[in-house]
């Protein structure tokens, strides 16, 4: 065969096998060990999971829609949108007592909004009502903190015992900066919580990892609802993130360091 004929066809099979490597990232993901859901937000059905558990997630308003973001396909969140599955509806999402191990993973592309608060990512927290269980946040504003990755964990429900709000939280050294795509992980094995930047366990003295030696809270039936972007507090739903979030993937272990970084390296390249 003429040499000129053999790179070309070289260079055709190594295209094609680097697109069915993409194309693989967002099955891969969907069926890692523990996985209970996984939405890609730019796909044909942005708001339903793939996953052991399919759950689909309902708009709360009209404040959040499908765009794109620096190339990105994502869920775009405007101030005072958010998204949320009713508790009953996604009890694979429900971590508390013997089955408290669970891992969150965003990509998200962190918007500034009107007033500073807690920004929340996902997860059960209804400060409202004191049915508190875990919860991903940036921006927490606790502890000499503000801007960072923040894994909220409660046992009791309520305010931690002695404060106010509720303190118990993995908390990271490194601000996310705004309108960038970062990836953002919260991992609890009943042990630690660890809150993670870009893949890497952003480290800081005594707050991340954060010894929590406790069961979950349990809420119950009439616990929290599982809510993407913003929880139930004082009355009425606040904390709002503003962004875009491309993807969000729940397991029901605490992936590994190791795991993070791997799943990060797919979360971008699934968004590319």
């Amino acid at each position: 065969m003429n040499k000129l004929y053999i790179i070309p066809i070289i260079l055709f099979f190594f295209n094609c096998k680097e697109a069915k490597k993409e194309q693989q990232n967002s099955s891969d993901i969907a069926t890692m060990s523990n996985i209970v859901s996984f939405w890609d937000f730019g796909t044909e059905t942005p708001f339903t999971a793939s996953g052991k558990w399919k759950y689909t997630l309902k708009k709360g308003n009209d404040l959040v829609i499908v765009d794109e973001i620096k190339g990105v396909k994502c869920i775009d969140i405007k101030e005072g949108g958010y998204l949320f599955i009713p508790r009953k509806d996604c009890p694979a999402l429900d971590f508390h007592g013997k089955n408290s191990k669970f891992t969150i993973i965003a990509k998200v592309n962190r918007k500034e909004k009107s007033y500073e608060q807690c920004e929340a990512i996902a997860g059960m927290w209804n400060e409202t009502q004191k049915k508190r269980q875990y919860y991903l946040f940036l921006n927490l504003l606790q502890k000499e903190s503000g801007d960072q990755v923040c894994g909220h964990v409660s046992d009791v429900g309520g305010p931690t015992p002695g404060h106010k709000w509720a303190r118990d939280a993995s908390i990271g050294k490194t601000p996310v900066e705004y309108g960038q795509w970062v990836t953002v992980a919260f991992t609890f094995d009943g042990q630690l919580a660890k809150s993670y930047l870009n893949g890497k366990l952003d480290s800081r003295e005594g707050l991340n990892p954060y010894e929590f030696n406790h069961e979950l809270f349990d809420g119950g039936n009439e616990g929290a609802d599982f809510t993407v972007g913003a929880v139930d507090r004082l009355g009425e739903i606040g904390n709002f993130f503003v962004g875009g979030i491309a993807q969000l993937a729940v397991f029901n272990r605490a992936l590994s360091e190791k795991e993070i970084e791997t799943l990060t390296v797919n979360l971008n390249t699934e968004s590319k």
